[in-house]
């Protein structure tokens, strides 16, 4: 898969941006409410097990002024006819709206694919996950697994 948004290409991971990956994931911050820091065999360990499997679960995100590895796109099947929609984003990219364009762009390329829904879970207290969310469209379902899970019906 490549995917191009106005700052980003969404790719397919490879074992060459373990390094840059592993600048995101071994952040504490950027883990917080997802599981503990990475170090570089897990985050080697990481892109051969959910981003070089078939079908991959996650694929890299790419600043185009760069060509580095910001980090990754979550998308792939979850139940039924539902696709997962996440992100993990270095933060020095915080806060200027690149969830929220990768989000667009994972819609849109859902819709494409003709998949019914797409889903976000993330934990309470990711209050930007929630507001992108909501703001592109997604409905509250509940807590689940004690994650907050949003649903976007595209059919």
């Amino acid at each position: 898969m490549e995917l191009i948004t106005e700052r980003c290409i969404i790719r397919n991971l490879n074992i060459e941006d373990a390094d840059d990956l592993y600048n995101v994931l071994s952040d504490v911050r950027v883990m917080r409410y997802i599981e503990s820091a990475f170090n570089m065999e897990m985050t080697k360990d990481f892109i051969q097990t959910a981003g070089l499997c078939e079908p991959p679960l996650v694929y890299a995100i790419v600043w185009k002024l760069t060509g580095k590895v910001i980090d990754h796109a979550i998308f792939h099947s979850y139940e039924q006819s539902d696709y997962e929609i996440g992100w993990i984003i270095n933060r020095n990219y915080w806060g200027i709206g690149i969830a929220d364009e990768v989000t667009k762009e994972l819609i849109e390329y859902a819709r494409y694919l003709g998949i019914g829904s797409c889903i976000i879970e993330c934990d309470a207290k990711q209050i930007a996950s929630k507001n992108i969310a909501i703001k592109n469209g997604f409905v509250y379902e509940g807590k689940i697994d004690n994650l907050e899970r949003y649903r976007l019906v595209l059919q």
